[in-house]
């Protein structure tokens, strides 16, 4: 029985599992306040980018494009990022902070962004936009290497090295809460108001789960301002949730600023997120409350309902960014269930060596595999042509007809869901997001027996 880490035995990508880099700074960006991104690059770079981080949040945001074309492909395309600065300053005057945001076309003509920055600063912004404030710094993120994971982790760390400064201490922690929902903001935010920790939610975007007002006042936006950014130098400890979703931002703060940094667990399930409460007890002094107590047991009852009885021995293949697969993969195992295909869908290096799937290869003992680089087709050719069978799926929307061809339930969780309503509401972060999570693999199950007339009388006992 082994637990094997492999890459994918192909070349080329059959139905990619994510997107580019490009897509995960611009997810970042939009945690940020005042703050509007320019991708440099096609207009399709932000158009289909824009319409899948709409699709899932079922919001709209502003984000620009220097609108290559064929010529600036060729020859260079800065004037289009010049024009673009201009237009977008001019347009929304409330702007302080402007991202330029690289594409793999703009990246392989060897556009020089950073100096083009210090050209705007020293004619554009000094001349014509004197009287405000405002902030552009150059995000790399072509497409042609890494991720969408990579690229928010690469822009997190810009973000964090453009403005953080060292003043006096501030009894502040910082928190990179990773690539997350609104609804996994706010456990968060609910579990360091229970411990009473001051934190500095850093990329936080509870607020793209948006009211309609009757003044029509509300919008969507990044509530991290720059005064928090700034801060990031002045904190007593950084936390960063997921191991390849903000801890290059954290590892710069701690070589920078001497100051801690605590990479992981991400909290998905009871063990790891006791884990983040003890490290948060550790880090602070501040004592883990009854409440939060009360709390654990209550998901651990709604657990103890569906664990045992429904969801022990399920084989699971599990796909989406990496940290997401690996925290629910030790959440299923902790639910006796079996995780038996993880796909991620990049080719990190780093992969082989996390201490987490070295844990795993030590400790499952029965087969399971772990694909790097890995596509979709990765996922439905093991189950069309090498006989893995599986009783659910845990994935993206993207994943949705492998689980309609194959009849196979699928619970949405990640990046992107639409064609479900509302998942973003729900945390999967927290005691709150281990019970969600539980109780929504067992429905899934439930759901599934009924269709298939599969031992359906059960639901009628239990």
């Amino acid at each position: 029985m082994t637990c094997e880490v492999k890459a994918k035995d192909r070349t080329g990508t059959i139905n990619p599992i994510f997107t580019c880099q490009p897509a995960g700074a611009q997810y970042a960006s939009i945690g940020i306040k005042d703050c509007i991104g320019i991708v440099h690059g096609g207009q399709g770079c932000v158009m289909f980018v824009r319409l899948l981080i709409s699709q899932h949040l079922k919001e709209n945001f502003e984000i620009a494009s220097s609108s290559v074309h064929e010529d600036g492909a060729v020859f260079g395309a800065l004037d289009r990022v010049e024009t673009a600065v201009d237009v977008l300053l001019s347009r929304y005057p409330h702007v302080k902070v402007v991202p330029i945001i690289t594409t793999c076309s703009t990246e392989v003509i060897g556009d020089d962004v950073d100096g083009l920055i210090t050209k705007l600063e020293e004619g554009l912004l000094a001349e014509k936009f004197a009287d405000r404030e405002v902030h552009l710094l150059p995000i790399h993120s072509p497409s042609f290497v890494g991720s969408m994971v990579s690229g928010y982790d690469v822009a997190v760390r810009d973000f964090v090295k453009k403005f953080a400064k060292k003043g006096a201490p501030n009894g502040k922690i910082n928190l990179i809460t990773g690539w997350v929902n609104p609804g996994d903001v706010k456990e968060l935010k609910h579990l360091l108001k229970e411990m009473d920790i001051d934190a500095t939610v850093l990329f936080e975007i509870e607020s793209f789960d948006s009211p309609i007002l009757p003044d029509g006042s509300a919008v969507s936006h990044g509530a991290t301002t720059i005064e928090d950014l700034q801060a990031t130098g002045s904190a007593s400890h950084t936390f960063a949730l997921n191991r390849y979703e903000g801890a290059k931002a954290a590892q710069l703060l701690e070589k920078k600023f001497k100051i801690p940094a605590v990479i992981g667990p991400t909290p998905i399930g009871i063990r790891n997120t006791d884990s983040l409460l003890k490290q948060l007890s550790q880090a602070t002094g501040k004592p883990i409350p009854t409440s939060l107590v009360k709390e654990r047991g209550i998901a651990l009852d709604a657990i103890t309902d569906v664990a045992h009885m429904f969801l022990a021995d399920k084989k699971v293949a599990i796909f989406g960014n990496p940290d997401l697969v690996i925290g629910l993969a030790e959440f299923c195992l902790d639910l006796e269930m079996k995780p038996t295909l993880l796909l991620l869908g990049d080719d990190n290096a780093g992969y082989v060596n996390d201490p987490r799937i070295k844990a795993l290869q030590e400790n499952v003992d029965y087969p399971m595999e772990i694909v790097t680089n890995a596509d979709f087709w990765d996922l439905e050719d093991r189950i069309k042509n090498k006989g893995l069978e599986l009783d659910l799926i845990l994935g993206h929307s993207k994943g949705r007809f492998v689980s309609i061809d194959y009849n196979i339930p699928m619970l949405r969780v990640g990046f992107p869901t639409y064609d479900r309503a509302g998942l973003f509401r729900n945390p999967v972060v927290g005691y709150s997001g281990a019970t969600w999570l539980a109780e929504q693999m067992a429905n899934a199950l439930f759901s599934d027996m009924e269709v298939k007339k599969n031992k359906e009388w059960l639901l009628n006992v239990w």
